[in-house]
């Protein structure tokens, strides 16, 4: 007998957690964190910012599992290579409504927004500027790759009018100079001007370095 699969969409209860002030806040910035992270701790890599000028929304990966075994501690993912394209669906809309919850009716002209991708978060804030409602200012891809199968016309359309920087590690071993050297080549393809900016580090977010993005995104005289 051949089996047959089904699917049908159910209602889920998804985390995020912010920090800052979104009424006074200048900068409004959505954070995605990496594989087999929380976004309960990875927020913390953005607490050293000014709550008045700085509000900070960092959503949770929709499935979570042990990092170890059966206990111990836990992590999450945007999704894996199973059922990848219902997953890409649901965390678009995930973070559609996450954005429409905790900033949409505060985003203005007075307010610049960012999104900021690490490691495995790098493809997930991709392909959410791509398919998703909202469209930053600002993107910053951090120790991960532009994932290569986002459709041309959609990437160049969505990507024309932000400012993106890609940062990488010296030391960071899960990122090769092939890596970057294939990702460099693909944002090219797309016309997407991306500044890189390297640090000495490993797959980490350097307090000194994120600043030192910051004043250059600020300033772009770098």
């Amino acid at each position: 007998m051949q089996h047959q699969e089904g699917k049908i969409n159910i209602s889920k209860t998804a985390r995020y957690y912010t920090c800052g002030n979104v009424n006074t806040a200048k900068h409004i910035w959505f954070v995605l964190h990496g594989y087999g992270q929380l976004a309960k701790y990875f927020i913390r890599n953005f607490a050293h910012l000014n709550p008045d000028d700085y509000f900070i929304v960092a959503p949770e990966g929709l499935h979570r599992f042990y990092l170890n075994g059966f206990d111990g501690r836990v992590g999450a993912t945007w999704m894996t290579k199973e059922a990848r394209l219902d997953d890409i669906d649901d965390y678009v809309q995930f973070l559609d409504t996450v954005f429409k919850e905790t900033a949409e009716e505060n985003l203005n002209d007075g307010k610049v927004f960012t999104c900021f991708g690490f490691s495995q978060g790098v493809a997930t804030a991709s392909r959410w500027i791509a398919y998703g409602k909202h469209k930053p200012e600002r993107a910053i891809f951090w120790a991960g790759s532009f994932p290569p199968d986002l459709e041309p016309v959609v990437a160049r359309k969505s990507f024309e009018s932000i400012k993106t920087l890609c940062c990488v590690g010296t030391d960071d071993p899960f990122v090769k100079q092939k890596q970057i050297d294939e990702t460099k080549k693909h944002l090219s393809a797309l016309n997407i001007h991306a500044k890189w900016i390297t640090y000495s580090g490993d797959h980490k977010i350097p307090t000194a370095e994120l600043n030192r993005i910051i004043g250059i995104l600020d300033s772009d005289k770098e």
